[in-house]
């Protein structure tokens, strides 16, 4: 019966902290220092097949653990994104649910901490609403009990504070559109934030003093325009005053000062 038996073992030049174990004078496997002295390898030590087995699996997880704790020092991570990075470059499930215990074990890896610091940095940063953060909260792996308890500490106040400083912002780049058109942009705009339309709409209605209700001839020097130059491409005459009339009520315009615009461009085009 073959018992295999430790002929030499080396320092690896590479990595200091690991060692090369040959069997009978041939290379068998590499060990971590810690694995070494655990299991006390030394020259003449006489081995079994489940004792390197165990090894090699000690071994490989706390490879695992290095590579996930390299992986958390650029940022947090949910359990769900280190279980992915340790199986995308080739740990066994076994191994990488191993390494992702011990995480738990340091407190490396914790998905209420990772849940709530996410909250922060998107509804801060990137001024989202809950909505959108429950799918980001999502696609990271955190359960639906940790997601729901995470965005209680996101209230209403919260919300409208967040969405009134968007919606503002919408208003200072948009004083050439009508007030139902800077309406729709606001309520387009928190919608693909992830906020409830019931938001969106208070958010309206708090802001309806700063909607510019004046000024419609400024407001008509581009939109007008545009649309007359549009209609007179195709039509004239009386389709032609239906389609302009059209496409400015549809954007807000009173139906006083479509009229008034529509006879101002019928005599200048005599």
């Amino acid at each position: 019966m073959f018992v295999p038996v430790i002929t030499k073992i080396t320092r690896q030049k590479k990595n200091q902290d690991r060692y090369n174990i040959y069997l009978d004078e041939a290379y068998a496997f590499s060990v971590d220092e810690s694995v070494l002295i655990q299991h006390q390898l030394t020259k003449g030590k006489v081995l079994v097949d489940y004792e390197m087995d165990d090894m090699i699996y000690e071994d490989e997880v706390r490879k695992a653990f290095s590579a996930a704790l390299n992986y958390l020092s650029y940022r947090m991570r949910s359990e769900q994104e280190v279980k992915k990075k340790l199986l995308d470059v080739g740990y066994g499930e076994a191994v990488a649910l191993e390494a992702i215990k011990k995480l738990h074990d340091y407190n490396y890896i914790n998905d209420e901490a990772f849940s709530k610091a996410l909250l922060s940095t998107e509804k801060n940063s990137s001024k989202k609403g809950p909505n959108a953060i429950r799918q980001s909260l999502k696609q990271k792996g955190i359960d639906e009990e940790t997601r729901q308890q995470t965005l209680e500490g996101y209230t209403e106040q919260d919300q409208l504070e967040v969405a009134t400083a968007l919606a503002e912002k919408v208003l200072r780049g948009s004083a050439r559109l009508t007030p139902s058109q800077q309406k729709k942009k606001i309520q387009d705009l928190l919608a693909r934030k992830g906020f409830p339309f019931q938001i969106g709409k208070t958010v309206i209605q708090r802001l309806e003093d700063e909607f510019e209700t004046d000024g419609w001839d400024d407001k008509l020097a581009d939109q007008g325009e545009k649309a007359w130059r549009k209609a007179s491409s195709k039509y004239s005459g009386r389709e032609r005053r239906q389609k302009v009339k059209q496409q400015l009520y549809g954007k807000g315009f009173p139906l006083d000062i479509i009229d008034a615009f529509i006879e101002q461009k019928e005599q200048e085009d005599g």
